[in-house]
């Protein structure tokens, strides 16, 4: 999973890494981002809703989410996505210069919205296609315009989105139960959670052992045994499919986890 740091060093737009073959994986996404298919399908599954996105679709995801991702190429083909990060830091110079607010704080909703697709998406994504040659040092002028630019055309586009890129608050605080039980399958360090639940990490942790009556690591590890228990006997998934997704770090450790917890290997249930 990238760190918050290494979301940063991300350049603004950012054509994807080609892939040949399906890759999964997971990020918390920092800032908001409008996002061009190119080529492949993109699954994402925000812990509310799976979506998928296919070749030709516009999709923008809010900040402050966690997402599972994965990327299919299309067949004899390669996977290819454009992606335009809109930080805060653009969104403040926006917001003060042409006087936009947002008229109500939004619950956090579905992290990523199927955009319609319109002649002005499609001539800003031709606009962006040298963008190898943006990305070189002396450029960073022309990379603002066009982070403005995909901001202009999301409100002429989008008017509703107006009231999600220029809400610049820190997360509200959320039902604490029902959010670790849509989002346990992410692995996230406990700061991040408490962050996305509105709360400091020592608030996070007093209230979670009020209603868990268990710390945050070992519900998390219980409830991942639980999630992998119903995966294999259930679904007839196997161990080596269930243990990513459900955030451990490896085949052996998830094994022993699981042996610990119901007396038989997973591979025996």
């Amino acid at each position: 999973m990238l760190s918050q740091k290494e979301n940063q060093k991300r350049p603004p737009i950012l054509y994807s890494c080609y892939y040949s073959r399906s890759k999964e994986g997971e990020q918390f996404v920092p800032e908001h981002v409008l996002s061009f298919q190119i080529a492949g399908t993109l699954i994402t599954n925000d812990g509310n809703q799976q979506q998928i996105f296919k070749e030709g679709s516009i999709r923008f995801i809010k900040r402050n989410h966690l997402l599972k991702f994965e990327k299919r190429p299309p067949e004899h083909g390669e996977f290819k996505s454009l992606s335009v990060s809109l930080d805060q830091e653009t969104l403040r110079s926006i917001s003060l210069e042409y006087g936009y607010h947002a008229n109500k704080h939004l619950p956090p909703g579905e992290a990523t919205v199927e955009l319609v697709s319109n002649q002005l998406y499609k001539s800003y994504l031709d606009s962006l296609r040298p963008y190898e040659q943006l990305a070189e040092p002396g450029n960073e002028g022309l990379l603002a315009l066009k982070l403005r630019e995909a901001v202009m055309l999301l409100l002429k586009s989008n008017p509703a989105l107006k009231d999600v890129l220029f809400d610049f608050s820190d997360p509200g605080k959320l039902d604490l139960e029902a959010f670790m039980n849509r989002n346990f399958h992410f692995k996230v360090e406990l700061k991040r959670f408490a962050y996305l639940t509105g709360r400091s990490l020592a608030t996070f942790k007093r209230d979670f052992e009020k209603i868990f009556r268990l710390s945050p690591s070992r519900w998390l590890q219980q409830r991942r045994l639980q999630e992998a228990y119903y995966l294999i006997k259930e679904k007839g998934k196997a161990p080596s499919e269930v243990y990513l997704e459900l955030g451990f770090e490896d085949l052996s450790h998830f094994s022993f986890a699981f042996k610990k917890m119901y007396g038989l290997a997973p591979s025996k249930i």
